[in-house]
């Protein structure tokens, strides 16, 4: 296939990222807008029970945030492919911003609703659907095709530092009243767009790019051409698929509730822990793999990071032991996140630089309905056979999906290293 640029100089693979002025700047930013997102996720679920008193509504939060990106999937991917994905960026967290700021003002005059939160967390989702796969795609743009899997492990553990501190900074702010949550997210928002605009992309990678133009119209075959894209490319579509149903069978989250009240007997501060344990262990591996890029046989990696998966979520279901339980989860994570660094990088080198953004927009949508299903597969399995079972069907669930799609794309399994393919 066509190569995304060629292959980098002895001084690109040589610039460590901490040297790298675009991806630090690509890095606060990423940082501050998933703290952002992290602190107004828990200050809409604390506001909606408050009013409500119903964890039906709460599912609800999570509903209208991703009925966006599936309505927009196909015209997010060609207006980032389209247009310069650094102002799509821009734009998008101003959007959010804005909506923070009208969470941050009904809270203080006391006119919102539960119909009106929804509303404006179904225009945050749109930002979000905008925002998501547009900074994916955004990130190959600015690194040499050599140094692209380690800049993905340091931006993914710029999202795992901020899922770790958003969620406590804003319980922690959420003391003061909602509003001083939402207006701090507003802040974050802004701050993100700032760092955007003064990302430059570096010379030698621009000059790089010999990717096909970009689209120049809105046509039905161009706007569609992401889905089309990764279903002629058995490799890629391969990755996707395999990280979309070991989540869905195997993400144990949803039923953690369950298990720190009913099952390890920890309360709330013990819940508290379960949930930060699969990011604290996702956070140490990224930056281990942002310090030590991984070597040859990358596809074997991550079957064998997604058996790991399967094999802690059968761990945690078996556990009655809080340390043990902590361990599988922050195993799990880790897991995880080896196979979300073998998983984007792969996809983002072999896909052109004029469809990364439709390509991105459509692996979002295969992420977000991973997550929201998985949720509802665990509850309604949880509800039929209990939470331990149901945990254990999804964790050997997971081992079968590895071996099943090890014999439907060898060609995923037999990839060596991440790097751009040549014409």
């Amino acid at each position: 296939m066509s190569s995304t640029s060629p292959s980098a100089t002895p001084d690109d693979a040589a610039e460590p990222l901490r040297h790298h002025t675009p991806f630090k700047l690509f890095w606060c930013a990423s940082v501050a807008s998933t703290i952002a997102l992290q602190m107004q996720i828990v200050a809409v679920g604390w506001q909606v029970y408050q009013l409500t008193h119903s964890a039906f509504d709460l599912g609800i939060v999570g509903l209208v945030q991703f009925i966006p990106s599936l309505i927009l999937v196909f015209v997010v991917g060609h207006v980032a492919d389209r247009f310069d994905r650094r102002n799509v960026a821009r734009v998008s967290s101003l959007v959010e911003a804005a909506a923070a700021a009208t969470l941050a003002v009904g809270s203080l005059q006391g006119w919102l609703s539960r119909e009106m939160i929804f509303a404006i967390v179904a225009v945050i989702g749109a930002g979000r659907a905008f925002s998501k796969p547009t900074m994916s795609a955004l990130l190959p743009s600015l690194m040499s095709p050599k140094a692209l899997p380690g800049a993905v492990a340091g931006s993914a553990s710029a999202t795992q530092f901020a899922i770790i501190i958003g969620p406590a900074l804003g319980g922690f702010l959420y003391v003061a009243g909602p509003a001083v949550v939402y207006a701090s997210s507003c802040a974050l928002f802004i701050a993100c767009s700032v760092l955007l605009s003064l990302i430059r992309r570096p010379a030698q990678v621009a000059a790089a790019q010999t990717a096909p133009a970009k689209p120049t119209g809105a046509s039905l075959s161009s706007v569609f051409a992401g889905l089309a894209f990764i279903r002629s490319k058995p490799a890629i579509f391969g990755a996707i698929s395999l990280d979309m149903f070991a989540v869905l069978l195997g993400g144990a989250t949803a039923l953690l509730p369950v298990f720190a009240n009913d099952i390890l007997h920890t309360g709330a501060v013990g819940l508290g822990l379960l949930r930060s344990a699969p990011a604290a262990g996702a956070l140490i591996v990224a930056l281990l793999l942002a310090r030590f890029p991984l070597g040859g046989r990358v596809g074997r990696t991550m079957f064998m990071a997604v058996a790991v998966f399967g094999l802690a979520t059968i761990v945690f279901g078996l556990s009655r032991s809080f340390p043990l339980s902590l361990a599988a989860l922050a195993v799990l994570g880790a897991a995880d996140m080896i196979s979300v660094v073998v998983r984007s990088s792969f996809v983002q080198l072999e896909t052109p630089d004029a469809m990364r953004g439709r390509v991105s927009a459509v692996n979002s949508v295969f992420i977000g309905t991973s997550n929201q299903l998985g949720e509802f597969e665990s509850g309604l399995t949880a509800a039929w056979l209990g939470a331990v079972p149901a945990v254990l069907i999804g964790g050997i669930g997971t081992l079968l999906i590895v071996l099943l799609w090890m014999r439907l794309f060898p060609s995923l399994y037999q990839v060596d290293r991440l790097a751009a393919r040549q014409s």
